[in-house]
């Protein structure tokens, strides 16, 4: 086949479901310890994963703590520490974190993303998000959180600006001739003199361009203006549609833009997430999801589903269909993936807050023959470029995929054996971009002409 899939694993928490800490054998501490979040990184590379994602939170979840007391999200690893010394214990894996453009300034992100770039030899992701917790606003000295619009228009000033410190240097710029003394060519470095809406950074970046140019832009967003500043950045979307017609009608939409925009639609992979529960027999990949949602407490549903709509849901009559949902601050793309969940099923809110409690997204539950199935026809079918695995514990539900699924999907020609080279970029079949301010030879000589 001339389209293999693409498998990213979904890092932070080691586990989606409300419930994977508590699920027989699974070590409760995964989350933060080191000696295990290794194992399962050089077990992922053992699988030939394109990429290691840790998503990031600025604050905790925004919900009752009797909910929020069950939760195994409440303490983790910040990604941009973590992230570089797996790159020590890995050769190929990719390293993708999420860093937010509304807490953050591009001049940290450009040092911090080129740094790890470096350090892994051309294996680092920005996972470019804009942040909608009102409590991680006051966590940085806000009284609630930035308006959705401000917020994106933010990100994109926040993009140009990042990616124009890692365009600092030219490629050729360090000439570190001992000779002479002469460690860079002053006439290979850009100053550059950002003064926007959000933003005044002069530069340049103190940190040699990265390996691949630039890392990885993965962006996450559903929304109208998530959809837009992903077919204007992204280079991998980390998608959220639940059924293969959603998932078609979301990748030919993005992808659909980009030519207006000058951009090759091949040049930006769809992952959508997927929950995958593997077992030997249909019959014991399906216990095996009774019994992780059997240990999901009721206190986690309504708390839950009232974070992803973005109202309190306790004043919903419970055995009545989901009411008309005000517009909020919140997550636009989450609020609305709720919503089209409960109509699709005609689900009442107590029906859906168990989902909420438990994991609503797409889920993949049976043989490994199955789920390669259920793969390949999202593969065919222009639904996706190939997924985000979300295991449903770990080690049992990583190690079955490994060791289970990445050899049926091998067989029927639908993943790699051996990594196509040493940077996520390569991997991911996409190109490395061309420095705005240096252009390669190649670029000049098709300007000249």
């Amino acid at each position: 086949m001339s389209k293999m899939l693409r498998l990213g694993a979904f890092m932070r928490p080691v586990g989606i479901h409300t419930a994977w800490w508590r699920y027989p054998g699974t070590p409760p501490d995964a989350n933060f310890s080191w000696p295990l979040i290794k194992r399962y990184a050089q077990k992922l590379e053992q699988g030939k994963f394109d990429a290691f994602f840790m998503a990031d939170h600025l604050a905790l979840l925004n919900m009752p703590m009797s909910a929020l007391k069950r939760s195994a999200t409440v303490t983790s690893f910040d990604p941009l520490t973590l992230l570089p010394a797996l790159a020590v214990v890995t050769e190929r894996l990719g390293l993708i974190a999420t860093a937010s453009t509304t807490y953050n300034d591009p001049y940290h992100i450009a040092r911090k993303f080129a740094s790890l770039d470096h350090i892994s030899g051309g294996r680092a992701g920005w996972n470019l998000v804009t942040t909608s917790n009102p409590d991680a606003a006051l966590n940085f000295g806000l009284d609630e959180a930035v308006e959705h619009g401000e917020r994106y228009k933010r990100g994109r000033e926040f993009f140009d600006v990042v990616t124009g410190l890692w365009d600092s240097w030219a490629d050729d710029a360090f000439l570190m001739d001992q000779e002479t003394g002469i460690f860079f060519d002053p006439e290979r470095l850009h100053t550059l003199n950002h003064k926007g809406e959000h933003f005044s950074v002069r530069g340049p970046l103190n940190v040699a361009r990265p390996v691949q140019g630039w890392p990885v832009i993965v962006q996450a967003g559903a929304s109208e203006s998530g959809k837009q500043i992903a077919a204007e950045t992204a280079e991998v979307i980390f998608g959220s549609s639940r059924t293969i017609a959603d998932a078609q009608a979301f990748y030919a939409d993005v992808k659909g833009r980009m030519p207006k925009l000058g951009r090759n639609p091949d040049h930006l992979k769809v992952l959508p997430g997927a929950l995958v529960i593997v077992g030997d027999t249909e019959e014991e990949a399906y216990r095996r999801k009774a019994v992780l949602d059997s240990l999901v407490h009721p206190d986690s549903g309504l708390p839950n589903l009232s974070m992803r709509l973005g109202v309190d849901a306790s004043k919903f009559d419970p055995d009545g269909p989901l009411p008309e949902i005000p517009e909020t601050n919140d997550s636009k793309s989450g609020r609305q993936s709720v919503i089209d969940l409960a109509r699709r099923e005609n689900l009442t809110v107590r029906q859906l807050a168990e989902r909420a409690g438990r994991y609503g997204g797409l889920e993949m539950v049976g043989t490994p023959a199955k789920i390669a199935d259920q793969m390949q026809a999202w593969l065919e079918g222009n639904a996706c470029d190939g997924f985000n695995v979300m295991f449903h514990t770990v080690p049992e539900g990583l190690d079955d995929f490994v060791d289970k699924v990445v050899p049926e999907l091998q067989r029927r020609g639908l993943f790699r054996r051996e990594y196509e080279g040493t940077t996520l970029r390569e991997n991911l079949g996409l190109p490395r971009p061309e420095n705005r301010f240096f252009p390669s030879v190649a670029e000049r000589g098709r300007d000249a002409a």
